[in-house]
């Protein structure tokens, strides 16, 4: 069951904000609640700020707030470590968090009206939106974008799912200033029914199953995710997969999701692919040149020729340079040279907690250097089994977290060399959590070796350790890609990331 809000933003002015009694719900650590918070206060608001968090959790953002004078705080209330209904009753307007369902929540269903920080951005804002969603890639495309936008001199922002809200660079923008947007299904869900989200260009990276602990099934999930494109017209781009899905990801009723999506689109249609595209299709994909070097060629509308707008790369791995194409694409729909793509993306070196190279060690017993990647943000098993194949080479791979109703049997596969023709792991170490127990018995049936599970990354990488003195380890390749959340062990992915990299670090 989908809820559908009132259509524009319950303000239809910035004026109507001040005076106005707002609780925003969940303060939080990763900006999207301090940005609501200051957005409010500058705007004349009546904040109350609720968390289920205590003071002590939250003191990172609280003392961001308590420590800026340009903030007037005597508007400013907090209810930490509880939620109460009267706030949510008197408030003019809740400011929810994306990660908190609207059906069935007590608290939500006191409120007058709700809104996020994306639906306030949206309502405001005069920028042309790039927005970007789906299951694989998000946020490398997307700052793959900010980053050639930005050598290809646009004045663009870069903000959503990537951690940084919009709010804290809105009075910066304007008409001339493009904005991306890494939009997850749940804040393209909390966009339903409004009418504000139009992208000048939306973009839909690989689809594969995720939050199913969350969905009831993938039905679900990709309706959340066709928002990103349903107010669109013909004056607008939308760019989705051509490629076949993973086997059993697809529609029920058969074809592709791409397909799907390109088929009830009233938008411009551009298709991204592993190969060469039809003559009649637009859109971008991989081809080797007379040098047999992987480059990728556009066709694009008013520019029917194909043109090459991507040469060599520095990040690893095919799926990653699908990413830098698709990035591509879109800096040569808003009108950049192709050469010019060529070269700014041939210099981008991707983003922190994705195939992240941060470490290098000279391992004694072998006299070789060993360098070390982390991949934290791999949170699904289809972004693990990638990264285990994308050095091209034997890696030593650490892989394993929290289930989220994932399938596991892609990874388990991936890492069966005998079974899937991949290219075979040097070794493998596992780090516990329940996700980590369905992979290790699916390893079990196949056959594969593994160390672990390890209760942290600690014993993990100590182990690693004895097992370099010991000569038993003499690959030159380390990789870090859970394929699952950490709940309970991290924060977030994000937490996971640096104190993968601290840790490996002070051992190494």
């Amino acid at each position: 069951m989908t809820f559908t809000y009132p259509k524009g933003c319950c303000f239809n002015s910035l004026d109507e904000i001040k005076g106005k009694r707002i609780t925003v719900m969940g303060l939080g650590l990763n900006g999207g609640g301090e940005a609501a918070v200051r957005f409010l206060l500058k705007h004349g608001a009546e904040v109350l700020v609720t968390d289920m968090k205590t003071e002590e959790q939250l003191k990172p953002t609280l003392n961001s707030i308590a420590y800026d004078s340009s903030l007037d705080k005597s508007r400013l209330t907090y209810v930490l470590g509880e939620h109460r209904k009267e706030d949510f009753r008197n408030a003019d307007c809740v400011i929810k968090n994306p990660g908190v369902k609207i059906q069935g929540n007590p608290f939500l269903a006191e409120a007058r009206a709700i809104e996020t920080d994306i639906s306030l951005f949206l309502r405001f804002t005069k920028s042309p939106i790039i927005a970007i969603t789906g299951s694989k890639g998000k946020s490398s495309t997307v700052s793959a974008i900010q980053y050639g936008l930005k050598k290809c001199g646009f004045n663009s922002f870069l903000g959503g799912n990537i951690t940084v809200s919009p709010l804290t660079f809105w009075e910066q923008t304007n008409e001339s200033t493009p904005v991306i947007l890494e939009l997850s299904s749940w804040q393209l869900a909390d966009l339903r029914g409004r009418g504000i989200l139009k992208p000048k260009i939306a973009l839909i990276t690989k689809i594969v199953p995720d939050h199913q602990n969350w969905y009831a099934n993938m039905g679900e999930y990709i309706a959340d995710k066709r928002l990103i494109y349903a107010d669109q017209d013909e004056n607008d781009f939308l760019i989705c997969d051509a490629d076949s899905d993973e086997i059993g990801t697809g529609p029920a009723e058969g074809g592709t999701w791409g397909d799907l999506f390109a088929k009830e689109s009233r938008a411009k249609v551009l298709r991204y692919s592993q190969d060469k595209l039809e003559d009649s299709q637009y859109g971008v994909w991989l081809e080797f040149d007379e040098q047999e070097n992987l480059c990728a060629l556009a066709r694009i509308p008013n520019k029917p020729f194909d043109t090459k707008i991507l040469g060599s790369v520095n990040v690893p791995g095919r799926h990653m340079r699908q990413n830098v194409m698709n990035a591509a694409l879109v800096l040569y729909l808003m009108g950049c040279d192709a050469e010019k793509i060529q070269s700014v993306l041939g210099e981008w070196n991707g983003i922190p907690h994705r195939l992240q190279y941060f470490h290098s060690w000279k391992n004694p017993a072998a006299q070789k250097t060993v360098r070390f990647y982390n991949d934290s943000c791999s949170t699904v098993p289809e972004a693990a089994a990638a990264a285990s194949q994308a050095f091209g080479k034997p890696v030593i791979f650490i892989t394993g977290g929290t289930d989220k109703g994932l399938d596991f049997s892609v990874l388990a596969d991936t890492l069966d060399s005998k079974k899937s023709n991949s290219t075979p792991l040097a070794s493998l170490y596992l780090l516990a959590g329940n996700g980590t127990d369905i992979l290790a018995k699916l390893l079990d049936e196949r056959g594969v070796a593994y160390k672990g599970p390890f209760a942290s990354l600690e014993d993990l990488l100590e182990t690693m350790k004895a097992d370099f003195e010991k000569g038993e380890c003499g690959c030159d390749t380390i990789v870090f890609s859970p394929g699952a959340t950490s709940f309970g062990m991290f924060a977030n992915e994000f937490d996971r990331g640096e104190k993968f990299m601290e840790i490996a670090k002070k051992i190494f």
